[in-house]
């Protein structure tokens, strides 16, 4: 607790009345819980300080406290990374951002708070498709358990959606005839319709007929993906099932849900996808995100710079010219029946030989 819940510029009392008002104007649930998680830390910094009052905190103190994020040491001996302490920041802001608004505080004291800049990092790893066919096999499908797991990989990889979206997903959003998926408030809470290939639903068609009825109880919700109990299955367990099947597959890479969703993206893009249409597959609202799959993607890249490229255009003949032909060698001495050694123009000595 920070200062007198009574006083109504005490940080605690604000920052509970913050949350509500996200929640009145319509911000999910995960945007609430990662603004609650950024607050804390911040209430408990200020209350060992003693600053129990929202006009109390000052430029210099938030500044105080950017500096306390990028000193700080977790129980392992490890700094936050700069987008944790970016996150942790952006909380801060957006709170007193609502109080300035709401005319709680005259200046809003987080407003020329100088973030850290984020580092311009690409997703670290990406299969090939021959690693995600390899994946996709894992799954023993002659039990109903292996059936689910893999119409669950399919659709992963088919729709590109996220770990969140294929939890909340319903038999309903299914449109078989049309091979279309209908994501119902993805991120942002944001609507999106997206293909699925015929290759999923197949399996998924499959589950249904042969697995979901077994396990599916009298008060069904309609969820797709359940467990044996009947119940929708966990993110927290999907994250651990679909890790399992990529370290079983044994490609020497390491991920879950995200990289199928890394990895359809960048093979689209790869197989001359449009960028936009990538866009509007993954949900990004910026097209800025859905460009660092065009850095990812190096297989055209790597085309382009075989076929124009000065260097690589040349790379056969100046192969060749720099073997040493039978009749060059017996000119340098050597007849092929000894075991002289090859003489060999040293350029640093313009035209003089050196023997190695």
């Amino acid at each position: 607790m920070v200062g007198d819940i009574s006083d109504s510029y005490a940080l605690t009392r604000l920052v509970y009345q913050h949350l509500e008002w996200l929640r009145v104007h319509g911000y999910t649930e995960a945007t609430v819980c990662g603004r609650e998680k950024a607050l804390k830390p911040f209430l408990r910094w200020c209350g060992e300080r003693s600053v129990m009052r929202a006009n109390e905190v000052t430029r210099p103190i938030l500044e105080s406290y950017q500096r306390h994020l990028f000193h700080y040491r977790k129980k392992n001996g490890m700094p936050l990374t700069v987008r944790s302490q970016r996150l942790l920041l952006e909380g801060v802001q957006g709170f007193f951002r609502q109080l300035a608004r709401a005319n709680v505080l005259i200046l809003n004291p987080a407003s020329e708070l100088e973030l850290p800049k984020l580092p311009h990092r690409l997703p670290a790893v990406v299969l090939s498709s021959r690693e995600v066919e390899l994946v996709l096999t894992q799954p023993n499908v002659a039990e109903p358990l292996g059936i689910r797991d893999r119409a669950l990989l399919e659709t992963l990889y088919s729709a590109g959606m996220r770990r969140a979206e294929l939890v909340q997903l319903k038999c309903q959003s299914l449109d078989m005839e049309r091979g279309t998926v209908f994501i119902r408030e993805g991120k942002g809470r944001r609507d999106r319709v997206v293909p699925i290939g015929e290759r999923a639903l197949a399996w998924v068609r499959r589950y249904l007929s042969d697995v979901r009825p077994l396990w599916a109880r009298e008060s069904d919700e309609g969820f797709l993906f359940l467990n044996q109990n009947g119940e929708p299955i966990d993110a927290a367990y999907l994250t651990h099932l679909v890790h399992w099947y990529v370290e079983h597959a044994a490609t020497g890479k390491l991920g879950s849900c995200h990289l199928f969703r890394h990895s359809m993206a960048t093979l689209m893009m790869e197989n001359g996808a449009d960028i936009r249409f990538v866009q509007a597959m993954l949900g990004h609202v910026k097209l800025e995100t859905t460009a660092l799959y065009t850095q990812v993607s190096i297989g055209k890249l790597k085309e382009i710079h075989a076929a124009t490229h000065p260097a690589e255009r040349v790379q056969g003949s100046l192969k060749s010219a720099a073997e040493p032909s039978l009749a060059n060698l017996k000119q340098e001495g050597y007849d092929g029946n000894d075991e002289q050694r090859i003489e060999e123009r040293d350029p640093r000595v313009g035209g003089q030989t050196s023997r190695r």
